[in-house]
């Protein structure tokens, strides 16, 4: 179609339109001005030529590949406090997060489960990155652990403990018994744990409920744990000394928990001289005891523990139940048969935990004092049977203790040897003092 327009020009027409194209095809193959990039800026805009090339300038900033990434994902950790009623799916939707990391999270392994356990006022801290997913959590659930969940290298999601190291410090207190042991224990410092735990040291030698007087003494060292430098709580009773009614009982504390005399006896017995936490002895045992309710001489073949209703009753020692039941005279009770030769009985429940055939262990809860049967008032009734005939709980000889083990014994006299000293030399200096 163009030739043919083309032939159909006048010649005039046809020889300057042929002149153009010539003139335009030389242009093209000539080579032009090599282009070049450069960073000097100092063009004046008055001083440019029109088909000359100019250089432009650049400006990037030289970023490392890790920079690059950094910038990308740039990570912004946040603490939130767990409110009542608050759940990880609330919680992650404070944060932001979708349910399905709610899901990931959550699942992410057996100790994820921990998170079910958050109570009001324990902290969740939560990673995300710069477009708001999520990284990283941490959940501190006691004083020395706490829970991570976070990515792995293949991008999977893995939990994991995390333990600090507690460093404890040896402290020394010490009482004089003037009105009860109770208030001996919170004069010299001591926590509610702390004077129930020296207690228990003690418990299968002497009767807290009875044999206590004025003038009676204790001396303890306890642990004071630390994380970091920070108090954090206190640890376990390591070494123990009271004094009562004239006779020196000591307690010290070995590598396998338990407590031992300096001799290295066991002080765990197959019986505990109370079985309940007391307020104060309304009976003691005695055979031509007046009866306030039958209004005769009967004898009183146990102890009466006066104390609240409700207040948990332990298995004295280890056995199995050979009674349980309710009658008009005992209330709610409960007989339990040590071996072939120990009976002990309790009465006036107001409620029984142990069942007829059930074996017991030593110090878990069979009942809570009531006053049911003939009682005027809330308290346990306590009697000991040896082959059949009652004794007095609180001076009845018990079994021996074991000893502690052969192979242990020179490492147990010589930590005996150190607590002791140090019992003797903190007595002295607290004597000094005062």
């Amino acid at each position: 179609m163009l030739k043919s327009t083309f032939q159909q020009l006048p010649h005039r027409h046809k020889v300057l339109l042929s002149f153009f194209l010539a003139i335009t095809f030389i242009l093209i193959l000539l080579p032009s001005e090599p282009a070049s990039a450069s960073k000097q800026t100092n063009v004046n805009a008055d001083d440019l030529v029109l088909g000359q090339l100019y250089p432009l300038p650049l400006h990037l900033e030289s970023l490392s590949e890790d920079a690059l990434l950094d910038e990308m994902d740039s990570p912004d950790w946040k603490t939130y406090t767990v409110r009542k009623g608050d759940n990880l799916a609330k919680i992650f939707d404070r944060a932001g997060l979708t349910p399905q990391e709610v899901y990931a999270v959550s699942h992410a392994g057996k100790d994820a489960k921990k998170l079910l356990k958050m109570m009001p006022g324990d902290e969740l801290s939560i990673l995300t990155n710069k477009q708001g997913q999520f990284r990283s959590l941490n959940f501190r659930f006691s004083p020395t652990e706490s829970l991570n969940i976070s990515f792995n290298d293949k991008n999977q999601l893995q939990t994991q403990i995390d333990k600090k190291r507690i460093e404890s410090l040896l402290s020394f207190t010490n009482g004089d018994i003037e009105s009860s042991f109770w208030n001996a224990g919170v004069k010299a410092g001591m926590t509610e744990k702390q004077i129930m735990s020296l207690a228990n040291i003690f418990g299968w030698d002497i009767d807290f409920a009875l044999e206590l007087r004025t003038g009676d003494s204790f001396s303890v060292i306890f642990e004071e744990n630390y994380i970091d430098g920070e108090f954090v709580g206190y640890g376990d009773i390591v070494a123990a000394e009271f004094v009562n009614q004239g006779e020196k009982f000591s307690a010290i504390r070995y590598d396998d928990g338990r407590y031992y005399t300096p001799e290295g006896r066991s002080l765990r017995k197959s019986f505990l001289r109370a079985p309940v936490n007391f307020k104060y002895i309304s009976s003691n045992f005695n055979p031509h005891r007046f009866h306030p309710i039958q209004k005769r001489y009967k004898p009183h073949n146990g102890i009466d523990y006066r104390a609240a209703t409700g207040t948990p009753v332990v298995a004295s020692g280890d056995g199995k139940v050979i009674k349980a039941g309710y009658n008009r005279f005992n209330g709610n009770y409960v007989f339990i048969q040590h071996g072939e030769k120990y009976v002990t009985k309790y009465l006036h429940f107001s409620k029984r935990v142990a069942k007829l055939g059930q074996k017991v262990k030593q110090g878990q809860v069979i009942g809570y004092v009531g006053m049911t049967g003939m009682a005027e008032a809330p308290h346990l009734h306590y009697e000991f049977l040896v082959d059949g005939v009652h004794r007095n709980p609180r001076t009845v000889k018990l079994p021996k203790a074991e000893p502690i083990a052969k192979s242990e014994r020179a490492k147990f006299m010589t930590i005996a040897d150190h607590y002791l000293a140090q019992l003797q030399n903190n007595k002295r200096i607290m004597l000094a003092m005062n």
